[in-house]
């Protein structure tokens, strides 16, 4: 499998520059980690890879035929759907009681029956986690993935994570070092160095 390759990639919005000139090598079947404080376009860059949003100028290479799966910011989910079929919308050869067996291993047991409507924001957050993982795919987006998390939470949350993504390519936005290095990032690009126009602190 292939690396994903960006190559000089630019994106404005009303003509403020939100990438500008931004090039780097994600390696197959690993995790990478971006890091920046927000507004250098770390949303934004994956949006363009997952081609929710055309790019400026630049080119992106190697994910042409690779099925993708993200968890974005927001956990967008079904909100009168219980968990479990949340979980399946996206994953239709899952079985429930696969999807239940997952759902025990973030601390969900119990309430897959629940609309999701009912549940408190970190429980929709490992849905929408768990939602991601568990579809087919050979590239995962984790866009800020375990905020909202408990600590305690949040570690069991990345262990699993960090089991059902190997082998998979994972580009991860976090702030935090430490969740690059629990989910074992081989690299983390810091992009306000790499992406952020002169002078602009958006």
């Amino acid at each position: 499998m292939e690396p994903i390759r960006v190559e000089h990639l630019c994106k404005s919005f009303d003509g403020k520059p939100v990438l500008r000139d931004f090039s780097a090598v994600f390696p197959a079947g690993k995790v990478s980690a971006l890091m920046a404080p927000s507004g250098f376009g770390k949303t934004t860059l994956l949006r363009i890879l997952m081609g929710l949003e055309l790019p400026d100028s630049g080119k992106i290479t190697g994910l042409f035929g690779k099925k993708q799966s993200a968890v974005f910011q927001e956990d967008r989910l079904c909100r009168n759907l219980d968990a479990a079929a949340n979980i399946r919308l996206v994953c239709p050869g899952l079985r429930r009681e696969e999807a239940l067996r997952a759902m025990e291993s973030v601390g969900l047991a119990g309430c897959a029956g629940q609309p999701v409507r009912e549940l408190s924001g970190g429980m929709c957050r490992r849905v929408a986690i768990l939602r991601a993982l568990l579809a087919e795919s050979d590239v995962l987006f984790l866009d800020e993935p375990f905020k909202g998390l408990d600590a305690e939470t949040k570690q069991t949350v990345m262990q699993d994570t960090k089991t059902r993504c190997a082998g998979k390519t994972v580009l991860l936005v976090t702030h935090s070092r430490e969740e690059a290095q629990a989910m074992g990032a081989v690299q983390v690009l810091a992009m306000a160095k790499l992406a952020a126009a002169p002078g602009r602190q958006a």
